[in-house]
C-alpha cells in the first residue's frame, strides 16, 4: 500500500478506460490515437452460462471439473495472446476442455451475474468488486464456489499448464501454488543473462531513489522477451533511467539484505512477496513497495508504470487515475500510444 492508498498488485491498467476517453477541449489539432488493441472473441467452446455461478459450479463438480472464470476486455492484447497460445492451441485446449468449464466475463459488460449468494451485479460492477484491474484475470473456483487460484495477466503456456494441473489434480488441498510450481517447473528453460542495466548490489537498503528488483530463474519462459523487447525498448529505457535495477536469482540462497536492512536471500524474498511469475518485478521508492508486475507487461504499460514511480506521482494519486490523466495528456499532444507486443 503506498501513500495514496494504492494497492500495488496491478500489472496493467484496464485499457478500455483509455480507449473511451473523450477529446480534451485543448487537444492539439492532430490528436494522437491508441493502437495495438486486438479484438479476439472467446473460443466457441467456452460455456454458455446463465451467469448463475453457483449453478455453474454445481454442474462442473458433478462432471468432476472446476469452473474457470476468464475476465476479459475487448481489444486487450494480453487476452488475445493468452487465448491464442493457451486456449486455442494444443495440448492445452483439450486439457482445459476436459477439466474446466470456462466462462468469459467482460469487465466492461452489462450482463447481470450472480457471483454468489451475497453478490448479484453487472459484469462491470463485479470487476470492480473483485479489483480486476488487469486483463486477462483468471479465477479458479472449487466445489464450494470459493476462489482457489487467481492469475492476473498473461502467462506463457508452459507456466499456465502448471497452474491448470495444480487445480485439476486438486493439489491445492495439500500444498500452495508457489510450492507446487517450485517443485514442478523445468529449471533448464533459461540461463540468467548479463545486462548492463543491472547493478551488483546485495544490500537493497543502501539504494537511494527508485529501485527495481527483478526475479528470474531457470524456469523463466518470458525472460528473453523481457530483456529484448521490454528492457531494450527505447521508451522504456528513458523511463527506467532513474532506477537502480537489481536482478535476483529466485532460486538463490545467497545472503542479501532487503530494503529494510533485514538479512534474507533472493529465494526467501521471492516467497515473502509471493512472486510466482518470472520475470517478476517489484518496484520500490524511499523503502516502500509501490508497484509490482506479476505478468508480462508490454512496453507502453511498463514504461508508464515506471514513470509513475520515478516521478513520484504515486504520492498524489493512484495508478488508475494517473493512467487516465497521462493517456489524455499523450493523446492531446498528438502521441500514438501503442499498447501492443514489443516489435
Amino acid at each position: 500500500m503506498n501513500k495514496a492508498g494504492n494497492l500495488v498488485n496491478i500489472p496493467v491498467l484496464i485499457m478500455v478506460v483509455a480507449l473511451l476517453l473523450p477529446g480534451a477541449a485543448n487537444a492539439s489539432e492532430t490528436r494522437g490515437k491508441i493502437t495495438g488493441g486486438v479484438l479476439h472473441a472467446p473460443p466457441a467452446w467456452f460455456k454458455e452460462s446463465f451467469l448463475e455461478i453457483a449453478d455453474d459450479v454445481d454442474d462442473a463438480s458433478d462432471a468432476g471439473k472446476h469452473v474457470l472464470l476468464f475476465f476479459e476486455l475487448n481489444g486487450c492484447p494480453y487476452c488475445d495472446r493468452m487465448l491464442e497460445e493457451s486456449f486455442e492451441a494444443e495440448p492445452l485446449t483439450s486439457y482445459i476442455q476436459a477439466n474446466f468449464d470456462t466462462i468469459a466475463i467482460n469487465i466492461q459488460g452489462d450482463r447481470e451475474i450472480a457471483f454468489n449468494e451475497e453478490i448479484s451485479v453487472t459484469e462491470k460492477e463485479l470487476g470492480e468488486i473483485l479489483k480486476v484491474y488487469s486483463t486477462p484475470a483468471l479465477l479458479f473456483l472449487d466445489a464450494g464456489n470459493k476462489t482457489i487460484v487467481r492469475v492476473n495477466g498473461y502467462r506463457a503456456p508452459e507456466r499456465f499448464k502448471q497452474v491448470l494441473e495444480f487445480v485439476a489434480t486438486r493439489s491445492y488441498q495439500t500444498t500452495s501454488l508457489a510450492d507446487y510450481l517450485q517443485a514442478k517447473l523445468d529449471r533448464n528453460v533459461y540461463q540468467l543473462r548479463a545486462n548492463s542495466l543491472f547493478s551488483e548490489i546485495t544490500d537493497l537498503s543502501s539504494v537511494e531513489g527508485p529501485l527495481m528488483v527483478i526475479f528470474e530463474d531457470g524456469s523463466c519462459y518470458d525472460c528473453d522477451e523481457f530483456h529484448d523487447g521490454i528492457l531494450a525498448h527505447k521508451q522504456v529505457r528513458e523511463e527506467i533511467a532513474p532506477f537502480t535495477i537489481v536482478r535476483l536469482d529466485a532460486d538463490s540462497n545467497a545472503a542479501i539484505k532487503d530494503v529494510y536492512g533485514n538479512a534474507t536471500t533472493p529465494a526467501e524474498l521471492a516467497r515473502k512477496h509471493e512472486m510466482i511469475y518470472r520475470p517478476g518485478v517489484l518496484v520500490f521508492d524511499e523503502g516502500n513497495l509501490v508497484r509490482r508486475h506479476d505478468s508480462l507487461t508490454f512496453p507502453h504499460h511498463f514504461k508508464e508504470s515506471m514513470r509513475f514511480v520515478a516521478g513520484r506521482f504515486y504520492q498524489q494519486t493512484d495508478y488508475r487515475n494517473y493512467s487516465l490523466q497521462r493517456t489524455e495528456e499523450l493523446l492531446a499532444n498528438g502521441v500514438v500510444i501503442d499498447l501492443g507486443r514489443p516489435q
